[in-house]
């Protein structure tokens, strides 16, 4: 009969999976994973900017420029929450802001 072989180490459902992972960023360096991770294309950064913040804010509005910019060039989004979140998206997902769009009866939640 026949058979069929699976990879146990990687599997169809695991792969189509898509990611809200968390960051903090301390420091401009800091940027590169997330920024990284949404190149990938399955991941939706959250990211901790308080540290960042706090110690300067100069540097913070330099962090901010580069990931705002790598975001438009992916045709992702990105949007604050409070003073100390920042949430970054690949190309297919969007940020809601309320007054922006509407979603339908279907889509609420």
């Amino acid at each position: 009969e026949d058979y069929v072989e699976i990879d146990m180490n990687k599997s169809e459902e695991q792969t189509n999976k898509i990611l809200d992972k968390p960051f903090v960023i301390q420091d401009f360096a800091d940027i590169k994973e997330p920024l990284d991770a949404i190149r990938d294309g399955n991941i939706i950064g959250l990211l901790n900017i308080a540290p960042l913040r706090e110690k300067d804010i100069h540097e913070l509005k330099r962090s901010l420029n580069k990931i705002k910019k790598t975001c438009q060039a992916l045709d992702g989004d990105i949007a604050g929450f409070g003073e100390d979140w920042v949430v970054i998206t690949p190309s297919f997902a969007r940020v809601f802001r309320q007054g922006s769009e509407s979603l339908s009866d279907s889509e609420q939640i």
